[in-house]
């Protein structure tokens, strides 16, 4: 029987007992250059849960779809779940957009059952030992299980975020998703949240420097594997988004 993550290492396992499985040991970049290097260089280790925050019309989704078109494209598998958007949408912007990895997509909101249809196309032999990334739009979209009715509570969001990350720990494989920001411009949830995760993406409009007022501001402000705080300032047009200047904040 598998165990679970948490169930895998008593209490008071002496560190020395433990080795690094092989599969963490590997890095998947995404094929968006602006991506990859504010996240070092390097891509994302196995078992990470990312983040990806932004201010509403920044274009998280169009930056999603770019790194869901990148994987596949580098020869990796992706499941892009969008709760939020229809899937006539999504191919719309897809075709506005000119992506050409042909990426696999769904509409479910109920955790379950997304976590059902991952495992079940990570696990068939034509995607046996390729990177597999789930990508799910959005965190606050999503429906836990825990109400037959299929209400949303306040809590909803963070637990749906504790099951995406356990499966992700539990099977070495990534997980993306993207959280809502208010008008004040916080994120949407507990604070809690962004503890949970292993790193954390945050787009938002660059409203201070002058010369770059209008352009979207890309920030990795958390990555426990990687780099953080290198800055893009990108442009967004009809074929998404083009780098305009970097700045590494050390």
């Amino acid at each position: 029987m598998k165990l679970k993550f948490s169930d895998a290492f008593e209490i008071g396992t002496p560190i020395q007992d433990i080795t690094v499985p092989p599969e963490m040991l590997k890095r998947h970049k995404t094929g968006v250059e602006w991506i990859d290097e504010g996240l070092g260089g390097e891509g994302f280790v196995p078992s990470v849960v990312a983040l990806f925050t932004g201010e509403a019309g920044a274009g998280k989704t169009t930056a999603l779809l770019s790194i869901a078109s990148g994987i596949t494209r580098n020869g990796g598998v992706c499941l892009y779940n969008t709760a939020e958007e229809s899937l006539f949408q999504v191919k719309r912007t897809v075709e506005r957009l000119g992506l050409r990895g042909n990426f696999l997509v769904g509409g479910e909101t109920l955790v379950d059952d997304i976590l059902a249809a991952a495992d079940r196309i990570r696990n068939s032999p034509q995607n046996k030992d390729r990177p597999f990334f789930l990508m799910v739009d959005s965190l606050q979209c999503l429906d836990d299980g825990k109400f037959s009715t299929g209400r949303i509570t306040g809590w909803t969001a963070e637990r749906a975020l504790e099951q995406l990350t356990t499966w992700a720990k539990e099977n070495y494989t990534h997980v993306i998703v993207i959280g809502q920001v208010t008008k004040g411009g916080t994120f949407a949830g507990s604070n809690k949240m962004k503890h949970m995760v292993d790193c954390h993406m945050h787009l938002s409009f660059e409203k201070k420097d002058k010369e770059l007022l209008g352009y979207r501001k890309f920030e990795v402000q958390k990555n426990r594997f990687g780099g953080a705080h290198r800055v893009s300032w990108l442009s967004l047009g009809a074929k998404g988004f083009s780098v305009a200047a970097v700045e590494e904040c050390g």
